[in-house]
């Protein structure tokens, strides 16, 4: 190949010929890095594995056995970054009309009496031989340009554009050590949390962490751990948009009503938890007061979408306000440090209802439902809720 390259140079001293033989190499690892990105691709597509059974008295087809130790060579020869598999994964299947429609029935049979069930079979039969083939036509398209024909769309039309509150309608939560007393020291927790927390991003950022493979073999998509941190949804008139920043040296600590900026870094490095704790400590103890409309502006974050975006655009978007609002959202990510004590027993479950109500929600003006992590502190409980940010 280094003889075919030489002659389109425009000389043959030896850095010609050096220049032939770097190009040379390059096509060579390329082609192979192609080859075996598209040998795995095309590996990934075979489905047969999910549905063989597993465990004590039971056989794995030798095709199946075969499929998994190429798989196994191609994904393995390497240590593996968290976005290594991205250009392998195979495209979302596209399945006919009449699939859906009978899964669809499958699925609804155990709610609908016979006259409904026999009405909505009726209504799938004119769905798939009407609006249904039209439909199916844009899905074929985009199918052939998109890796995923339905995420973009469902993210858009179905939460995007979803006006309705999100505290109960999309956020969720999470409970950490519910049964242990980790600590009193409501300072320390909170910034041994934000540290691990800082670690995990900067796991993922610098791809470190590796990608989750079902059964050691078949990797997932990893692109949803970059919107983890330094991600905010920002409300619009018609439709929300998510908003992830590269990078962000502060998180926000929202207590008794005030926003604290705490910056995470000190000459590009990261603050340990004993210097994060005296941050914390300092808000703890401050007697600060909210300024006028502040302790309540989380509130504009659980309400309708549109009408948090009309006050955005006429009370956020100059001065002090943009501002300051600019800070919250480009945060890392927003630690509440909650200034009551919740308690949980095995015995009464209204007070764990009680809890999971006042981590989702709590009094409506205390978290911010555009947050993608939102980490709440207390004296004798410590939890981390993770939000969909949809």
């Amino acid at each position: 190949m280094v003889n075919s390259i030489r002659p389109i140079l425009p000389g043959d001293s030896a850095v010609w010929q050096l220049v032939a033989c770097s190009l040379t190499g390059l096509v060579f690892w390329l082609s192979i890095c192609y080859t075996m990105r598209y040998s795995l691709k095309l590996l990934l597509m075979y489905k047969g594995w999910m549905y063989e059974a597993r465990g004590k008295g039971k056989s794995i087809s030798f095709k199946t056995k075969f499929w998994a130790a190429i798989v196994k060579v191609l994904s393995t020869w390497n240590k593996p970054g968290l976005y290594s598999f991205q250009g392998s994964l195979p495209r979302l299947p596209l399945p006919s009309v009449h699939d859906t429609m009978t899964r669809y029935l499958r699925s609804v049979r155990p709610l609908l009496d016979d006259e409904n069930y026999n009405r909505m079979t009726q209504l799938a039969k004119e769905f798939e031989s009407g609006i249904g083939k039209k439909l199916q036509r844009y899905l074929t398209l985009k199918s052939w340009w998109s890796t995923n024909y339905v995420s973009d769309w469902w993210e858009e039309y179905v939460y995007l554009r979803g006006r309705s509150g999100l505290m109960v309608n999309s956020n969720f939560y999470g409970i950490d050590a519910i049964f242990t007393n980790l600590t009193e020291n409501q300072a320390a927790r909170a910034a041994n949390i934000t540290h691990l927390l800082l670690n995990f991003r900067r796991i993922v950022e610098r791809q470190e962490l590796e990608p989750i493979l079902v059964q050691g073999l078949v990797p997932l998509c990893s692109w949803q751990y970059e919107r983890i941190f330094n991600t905010v949804r920002v409300p619009g008139i018609e439709t929300d948009k998510i908003v992830h920043y590269q990078d962000s040296n502060h998180i926000v600590v929202l207590h008794k009503g005030c926003y604290h900026k705490v910056i995470i870094y000190h000459r590009g490095r990261l603050l340990r938890p004993c210097e994060i704790q005296i941050q914390m400590e300092q808000i703890l103890k401050s007697d600060s007061t909210p300024s006028p409309g502040e302790e309540l502006l989380a509130s504009l974050t659980a309400g309708d979408r549109t009408k948090w975006a009309e006050v955005r655009l006429s009370q956020f978007s100059k001065g002090v306000n943009k501002q300051s609002l600019y800070i919250v959202e480009s945060a890392a990510f927003i630690v509440a440090l909650d200034d009551e004590e919740y308690e949980f027993d095995v015995k009464n479950p209204a007070k764990l209802d009680h809890y999971g109500r006042i981590l989702l929600h709590g009094n409506g003006h205390d978290r911010w439902a555009d947050a993608a992590v939102l980490s709440h502190m207390w004296e004798h409980y410590i939890v981390e809720e993770k939000l969909a940010n949809r």
